[in-house]
């Protein structure tokens, strides 16, 4: 069993040919630019939605835990008292609770990707696990990574690799594509603004290409955060020394999340960063270029 927050069909920026994209919940870094805030909890979540409620109040009444209580035309939950039996999100008539996550098994997601199999024999394209950071689910994610392989699925794992090596390693077995991020190359920097430092990133990094497995490494553009000249020289330079990096994709920042921080009930960071100029782009990808990689911008 593992715990999901979506499976998006018809992916097309998360590997090859077209694909189905699985978002495991929980991740170790707290990015404050992160485009998918539900799956930072590695835990279920659940959010009220004041817009869609009509204040019936048919979830404080059927709550046997009586976690919900209305103040002022506000919903609030008592986290103490809620033990998440998401009774409130099915009894509620318009919809205002929402479960963010479920539980699934390893029969329930492949079900779900099989749908698909016409789109990835004709587009080259398979199955990407995301999140979140699905290595936080190691054996779940194993399982599969194993039934995909098993019905002649491509496989892709999408990444921060700050996990230990012997769990990158074993899951590098069983997959044909690793969708590495790489946000800072200086490692305080990477932990005042993630959370945490980057010396296991940068290892997972060079220990997966110099074992020849196939990588594509991402890297997020934040304004104010990596776009400096020093920084992109440094990832190009670092990139460039291992065997079997030839391309990189640059992800620009968008504020397209803030929807999400506000039904989450979040506090979006995000704000404190400006979309970054095509200007400012195209002076990083020619840093990369200049090191003889190829750049994809946007991914």
């Amino acid at each position: 069993m593992g715990t999901v927050f979506a499976v998006k069909k018809y992916a097309i920026h998360d590997g090859t040919g077209i694909r189905t994209t699985v978002f495991f919940k929980g991740c170790p870094l707290a990015c404050p630019w992160c485009h998918n805030p539900e799956g930072m909890d590695s835990e279920i979540t659940l959010v009220w939605n004041a817009d869609k409620c009509i204040g019936c109040g048919a979830c404080v009444d059927g709550c046997a835990q009586q976690s919900l209580v209305f103040e002022n035309h506000i919903l609030k939950r008592d986290p103490g008292a809620c033990n998440q039996c998401l009774h409130c999100t099915d009894i509620c008539p318009a919809l205002a609770h929402e479960a963010v996550g479920r539980q699934a098994d390893v029969a329930d997601i492949m079900a779900e990707i099989q749908k698909d199999r016409p789109f990835y024999d004709t587009s080259g394209g398979g199955v990407t696990f995301s999140g979140g950071e699905p290595l936080m689910q190691p054996d779940f994610l194993m399982a599969l990574l194993k039934a995909c392989g098993r019905a002649g699925i491509h496989r892709a794992v999408d990444t921060s690799c700050f996990t230990p090596s012997r769990v990158v390693l074993a899951m590098a077995d069983l997959c044909e594509l690793f969708l590495v991020d790489l946000k800072h190359m200086d490692s305080e920097m990477h932990q005042q603004y993630t959370g945490v430092p980057n010396e296991k990133i940068k290892k997972n990094i060079a220990l997966l290409a110099r074992k020849g497995h196939d990588i594509r490494v991402r890297i997020p553009l934040i304004e104010g955060f990596n776009t400096d000249e020093q920084n992109m020289r440094a990832s190009a330079g670092f990139l460039a020394s291992l065997p079997g990096i030839r391309e990189i994709d640059l992800l620009p920042y968008h504020s397209t999340a803030k929807g999400k921080y506000k039904k989450m009930g979040l506090t979006d960071s995000s704000s404190r960063f400006a979309p970054v100029s095509t200007r400012q782009v195209d002076q990083c990808a020619d840093i990369f270029k200049q090191h003889k990689l190829k750049v994809q911008v946007g991914g």
